[in-house]
């Protein structure tokens, strides 16, 4: 925050230097803030926050399509389906065709998962969702505005992303299980 005192005192320049400043702190915290809970999630459940988010939506939902699901969470089908096989080989979802209509499958939790989502901590969106709603219509209207005109200045605008806060890929390997494939060279030009 700014010294009041200390800010009538300064130069344009210093003013706009010092609020260009400002701006990189407040992002740079958004963004810590997030990597620093992604890995409080990692340690404390094993689990991504994507994973834990698809986890909840099918404890919350019950009986969902695959698609439902993404649906639900706001990511492509194709993440989701990553994710559940990521989940799926840890033991914490099931997938059965229906029996109603063979061409959907609904993805179901184990009892492992339903104990990992007992002492699971709020996913950062859940908690910033809880506060968001507290805000006054035109205090929301501000932020995402604000947020939205970030985006655009960083040429951010156009990169596709989901309401899911956490750093990197969504469907990415969690590395204290699951190793990706060594990369081999494959087809490198020189």
């Amino acid at each position: 925050m700014y010294n009041l005192a200390h800010y009538e005192h300064l130069t344009d320049e210093e003013k706009f230097l010092n609020s260009i400043e400002e701006v990189l702190v407040a992002l740079r915290r958004v963004i810590r803030a997030t990597d620093l809970h992604s890995k409080y999630l990692a340690k404390t459940t094993g689990l991504t926050a994507p994973q834990i988010l698809l986890l909840q939506t099918l404890r919350d939902q019950g009986e969902v399509t695959i698609g439902e699901l993404a649906n639900e969470v706001s990511l492509s089908q194709a993440t989701v389906t990553t994710i559940l096989d990521r989940l799926e080989k840890r033991g914490y979802v099931y997938r059965e065709r229906s029996k109603e209509d063979k061409r959907k499958v609904h993805a179901y939790l184990t009892d492992e998962a339903y104990d990992t989502l007992k002492d699971a901590p709020i996913p950062l969106q859940e908690h910033f969702a809880r506060q968001f709603g507290d805000l006054q219509e035109w205090e929301q209207t501000m932020i995402i505005s604000s947020l939205q005109r970030v985006a655009q200045m960083m040429d951010a605008q156009h990169i596709d992303a989901s309401p899911v806060l956490d750093i990197g890929k969504l469907d990415r390997f969690d590395t204290s299980l699951e190793k990706p494939a060594p990369f081999t060279g494959g087809n490198v030009q020189k």
